[in-house]
């Protein structure tokens, strides 16, 4: 298999792993196994009596709940998977002599952290910086293997399209910027304040009066039994929520932005087809979070958002490639 195929692949294993690790997170199923990598002691979900037994003592207390249970194992054999799908990828680029070798590194040792952030996410019960830093793991991790993609394949935009190019330092920023909202959502999601605030278009009452924002952003949030559904009072959620609104309304702003420039401004076909992209995926964005807030966060519509961010992200990935790469001489 060429190495391009695989890197298809990949990248849509890596889509998988991020919608599922969404749909655990959203589902409460994040610990649905008590240790790691196994489910109480086994490699699949303990079902026979046999195992219920064994399960039972070594877990005492802990009640088991298989669909919870096989939720978060099915997460973690996609994830093993896209771990050997990415040492194949490493392989190959080794092998190849006019492959990348840093980029294709620097992605296995990525995925090897992501492991450890993922063990770390059940051993620590559902820490809010370790469960953002998870999943800005995996957020990172598809748009590296997005930006290998690119370089195994001739992508220029033509050398005429200058002003375009003019564009590169706007299509940084609007990513830098999608980037910290994206960093906001997993603190949104990772501390349950995804419903602190259930009216539009800011929240509800006198909400700039009761912001905490040092409460609500300090990683250290004491020593816990379990962070599971939350430690933090309801104004620092609801500051959590209220930093994510504002910040999509940013992100929004920008990121149309620089579709509109991009679409009026370059002559390349694939440029001006980009920004529809982009301009397409905003919008459905910005109605999947106004839906979470009036349909008091329905799994389907949640799980899409987290995709929808990663496909916004996918695109300016791409945009910004092809801005800043060298032109056709």
């Amino acid at each position: 298999m060429g190495i391009q195929n695989l890197l298809r692949i990949t990248l849509v294993f890596t889509l998988c792993v991020i919608l599922m690790g969404a749909y655990t997170r959203l589902s409460d199923a994040g610990l649905g196994c008590p240790d790691w990598p196994g489910c109480y002691g086994m490699m699949k979900v303990p079902s026979q009596h046999s195992e219920l037994m064994q399960a039972q003592d070594a877990f005492p207390g802990q009640e088991i709940e298989p669909k919870k249970a096989w939720l978060e194992m099915i997460h973690r054999y996609i994830a093993g998977a896209l771990g050997l799908l990415v040492l194949m990828i490493f392989i190959l680029c080794l092998k190849k002599l006019d492959a990348p070798k840093k980029l294709p590194t620097f992605i296995a040792i990525l995925v090897l952290f992501q492991a450890a952030l993922g063990m770390w996410t059940v051993t620590m019960k559902l820490m809010p910086v370790v469960v953002m830093s998870h999943l800005i793991g995996g957020f990172t991790l598809i748009s590296l293997l997005l930006l290998l993609y690119l370089r195994t394949k001739p992508l220029r935009i033509p050398a005429e399209d200058f002003v375009a190019r003019r564009l590169a330092p706007l299509a940084l920023a609007g990513m830098g910027v999608l980037i910290l909202q994206i960093i906001l959502g997993g603190w949104t999601s990772s501390n349950y304040a995804a419903l602190a605030c259930t009216s539009l278009p800011i929240c509800e009452g006198d909400w700039y009066k009761n912001l905490q924002l040092t409460q609500a952003f300090n990683p250290f949030q004491g020593e816990h039994e379990t962070y599971e559904f939350g430690v933090l009072d309801y104004y620092s959620r609801m500051t959590i929520h209220v930093a994510h609104r504002f910040g999509a309304i940013l992100t929004t702003g920008i990121l149309l932005w620089l579709a509109y420039q991009l679409f009026t401004q370059s002559q390349s076909v694939m440029l001006k087809r980009a920004s529809l992209v982009l301009t397409g995926l905003v919008i459905l964005q910005v109605g999947l979070g106004i839906s979470n807030v009036v349909l008091h966060l329905p799994l389907g519509i949640a799980v899409s958002h987290n995709a929808g961010a990663a496909i916004l992200l996918l695109t300016l990935v791409f945009i910004n490639y092809a801005l800043w790469r060298k032109t056709n001489s």
